[in-house]
């Protein structure tokens, strides 16, 4: 019997015992799951609130299987609830006795909260479409008593606030109490294999000297993935360390330190293979040497360097390599490139130490700046929600339809939050339509043949996890897990349990077609105005991070910090979609290297160039003609060439002409783009 041939003991696959372990987990959170909205049932009905299946919904909804997402989520729902009942409570006021100037007000907060949560990542996009639909939510109250003292409309708003506070708390304290958590662990993790796997890279690229530029492509592409992901990761670390959060501009610069190692590993790797020869191979070889050997880890018990220790190795190398006397511009070239790969590596090993020995980090000054990539997609997505939002709220109107206040909150919720998930936001709505609909039938089941058996709260809690486990042990183990999430939140809502439960059979349908008709039309709307598809938002990006460069290249004096520069560009590059080319995010990175190049040639040049010959030549880059631009940076390198060499000024002259080969480097691979006459 071969090896590829499976043996009769393999045949059925994992032992019985190794499925029920990799099955606790999400049995386990199936039970968080029911504990949660148990809770929040029993308090809600302890203070005899009106509506405490906003409690149990709202519990549902924060509960995930990570703790410190759950947790990350609990925190900003809540700071959204209060942002969206005080803008609720705004609009009653602004619009009393006046229930058309109401519906137009609703509908430009959602398109609001929409803007504002795709302008933001994470749980802080949450939150903006939280205060969204949180508005569209108590507004299904506040639009009866319309018209009515404002003091009723604040009570209102303050009783459906507290019902989801509620829930939020009781998600958080069932989850905090049951889970330990592994998130930070992970981030460890993460963080060490990833400077780890872009270390051995970056080092290769030097050891390897040859003409195949595209050797490590691959590899570079798949570790740029990786650092994207690590943003959610870091958020799901400071919900469960709440110490981690004093740390999180550390973070944020260890991410955007890989992301400029990959930039100048890329740049070293172009250079390399341009000068194939004898020299060329000296010169990586020499900068091979200079870099550490040491490598990572998480893990303090293991026989790697600590964290602070490479971070210090990377700064004393980046110093000697900067010290380096190259003889040549593209030796100085390969030298400076290697520099600030150090640098940026120990920006990384900076923020794993915050991570696993935060007495030994470097601490950060000043907080991460806020650069919009492009305002097109948030524009959009306002638009949609206030058409939805709007025009669901005029059907209501003519058809005076009982509950159609509830379709229009979830409308609100599914165009709010759904046009996250980006391209695949129309086929995340139908899915979550989907959900909803098994929620229907679940919620049918137990209103019609469990909940009237039901004598007691114990009972009651028997019943609710009858549905709540299995599909909170499903939604944990589902590769897709927003079929399952949907249904396991939304069928609460369709329950309308209270303290006296009236079982009507036309309320139940009458409330369960609202929630799908609600949902249904915000698919619709996703259909109809959809995002921006993935080709569209790559070339705006690009076409974007080019006109900021041709602006850049035609101010004498650039009013961008080198920082500013380089986060705007982190911030495109985040921004680029998946399905991008590897072409396509490359020429993204050149356009930043170009503009750090500009800025530094700027404010070198004057001591040692006619400052006319540096306007030509960028006012040439500026205007798409990149071989002229060429042409007229080896003119002012030449001039450099016979400037005097000795000492200090020998190494300011290499460095400059290291600059202008590099601008020239990239503006001969990338000529078609940095000449696109349609920007």
């Amino acid at each position: 019997m071969t090896a590829a041939e499976p043996t009769i003991g393999r045949s059925g696959g994992a032992s019985l015992v190794e499925r029920l372990r990799a099955a606790t987990p999400a049995l386990l959170f199936g039970l968080r799951l029911w504990a949660s909205v148990c809770l929040s049932f029993y308090v809600a009905f302890a203070l005899e609130l009106g509506e405490p299946s906003w409690s149990a919904t709202t519990a549902a909804l924060v509960c995930q299987p990570v703790l410190g997402a759950s947790l990350r989520k609990a925190s900003f729902r809540l700071i959204g609830t209060v942002i969206g009942a005080i803008g609720i409570v705004i609009l009653a006021a602004l619009f009393r006795q006046d229930r058309e100037g109401f519906l137009v007000g609703l509908a430009l907060w959602c398109a609001a909260s929409a803007f504002v949560a795709t302008l933001l990542r994470n749980f802080a996009a949450y939150a903006a479409a939280l205060a969204g639909f949180t508005a569209a939510i108590l507004a299904s109250d506040v639009l009866g008593p319309v018209g009515t003292g404002s003091g009723d409309v604040v009570i209102l708003a303050f009783n459906r606030a507290l019902e989801i506070c509620i829930g939020i708390l009781s998600a958080g304290v069932v989850l905090a109490l049951t889970d330990l958590g592994q998130a930070r662990r992970r981030l460890a993790a993460e963080f060490a294999a990833l400077t780890t796997a872009i270390m051995n890279g970056f080092t290769d690229c030097f050891l390897i000297a040859s003409s195949s530029f595209d050797q490590f492509q691959p590899l570079r592409r798949d570790l740029l993935r990786r650092i994207i992901a690590l943003d959610p990761m870091i958020d799901a670390a400071i919900g469960e360390a709440s110490d981690l959060r004093y740390r999180s501009a550390v973070l944020q610069r260890a991410v955007s330190g890989l992301l400029e190692t990959m930039s100048v590993w890329r740049m070293a790797a172009f250079e390399i293979a341009r000068n194939d020869n004898a020299a060329g191979r000296c010169g990586a070889q020499a900068v091979y040497d200079v870099l550490p050997r040491g490598r990572p880890s998480s893990d303090a018990s293991s026989g790697a360097k600590k964290p602070a220790e490479l971070r210090e190795a990377c700064c004393a190398a980046a110093r000697a390599l900067v010290r380096c006397n190259a003889e040549t511009p593209a030796q100085r070239l390969l030298a400076d490139s290697a520099a600030l790969g150090m640098l940026g590596l120990a920006r990384a090993l900076n923020g794993l130490t915050g991570v696993v020995d935060p007495g030994d980090m470097i601490p950060v000054r000043g907080r991460a700046r806020l650069h919009v990539a492009d305002w097109l997609p948030p524009s959009i997505n306002a638009l949609r929600a206030f058409l939805s939002v709007g025009a669901i709220s005029l059907f209501w109107i003519a058809s005076a339809w009982p509950s159609g206040v509830l379709a229009i909150t979830f409308c609100a919720v599914i165009v709010i939050l759904l046009p996250l998930q980006g391209d695949l936001a129309y086929s995340a709505s139908m899915t979550f339509l989907k959900g909803c609909v098994l929620a229907a039938g679940v919620a049918a089941i137990l209103v019609f043949g469990i909940l009237p058996k039901v004598v007691s709260f114990p009972s009651l809690c028997l019943a609710l996890g009858l549905a709540l486990v299995p599909l909170g042990f499903l939604l944990a183990r589902a590769k897709n897990p927003l079929f399952y999430f949907a249904a396991s939140v939304n069928f609460l809502p369709m329950l309308s349990i209270t303290n006296g439960i009236t079982y009507d059979a036309a309320q139940f349908w009458n409330n369960a077609i609202a929630i799908l008709a609600g949902i249904a039309f915000g698919a619709v709307a996703m259909r109809i105005l959809p995002p921006l598809s993935p080709a569209v938002r790559t070339s705006r990006l690009l076409a974007l991070t080019l006109v900021d460069l041709r602006r850049l290249a035609k101010r004498s004096r650039p009013r961008r910090r080198d920082d500013d520069w380089e986060s705007r560009g982190v911030a495109r590059l985040l921004a680029m979609p998946e399905q991008a080319k590897p072409v396509e995010r490359a020429m993204l990175v050149a356009a930043v290297a170009v503009g750090k190049e500009i800025m530094r040639l700027r404010r070198a040049s004057p001591r040692l160039v006619p400052g006319a010959a540096v306007d030509a030549a960028l006012q040439a880059l500026a205007e798409g003609r990149s071989g002229e631009a060429i042409e007229r940076l080896e003119d002012i390198d030449r001039l450099v060439a016979a400037l005097p060499k000795a000492g200090s000024a020998g190494r300011i002259v290499r460095r400059l002409r290291a600059g202008i080969l590099a601008i020239s480097g990239q503006l001969t691979e990338f000529a078609p783009y940095f000449d696109d006459r349609l920007v």
